[in-house]
């Protein structure tokens, strides 16, 4: 089995560059025009999972909620350090008060939050 998780936006390019060129996530692939929809796929390395978002289609991007989150799990606090310098500008505040102390939070284009946290 391989896992997808996919989300509609209507802003596709903000999305890559902040995924691609922020988070660091490598695309993998996407589509123009498939069915009147445009879509990109990003690696989730390590997990043999994907991330994929499409626009189009006639559809609207979903609103954002503060507890649907994406959790990013680091073992380099290096490397977390040097994607929250990329993505500085925008933090926000997690609605859970654990990952207020055990990540670094910050909005996608969207509003959704993305967390960077530490295994432990």
């Amino acid at each position: 089995m391989k896992v997808r998780f996919a989300r509609h936006t209507d802003r596709l390019e903000e999305i890559v560059r902040f995924y691609r060129d922020g988070v660091g996530l490598r695309v993998l692939g996407g589509f123009r025009d498939h069915a009147g929809y445009d879509g990109v796929f990003l690696d989730l390395p390590g997990t043999g999972a994907h991330l994929e978002f499409t626009t189009g289609g006639g559809h609207s991007a979903p609103m954002p909620d503060a507890e649907t989150i994406l959790v990013l799990y680091f073992d380099d606090d290096l490397e977390r350090q040097r994607i929250a310098a990329r993505l500085a500008g925008r933090e926000v505040l997690p609605s859970n008060p654990y990952w207020r102390t055990n990540a670094l939070a910050f909005a996608d284009p969207d509003g959704f939050h993305v967390l960077l946290a530490m295994e432990k």
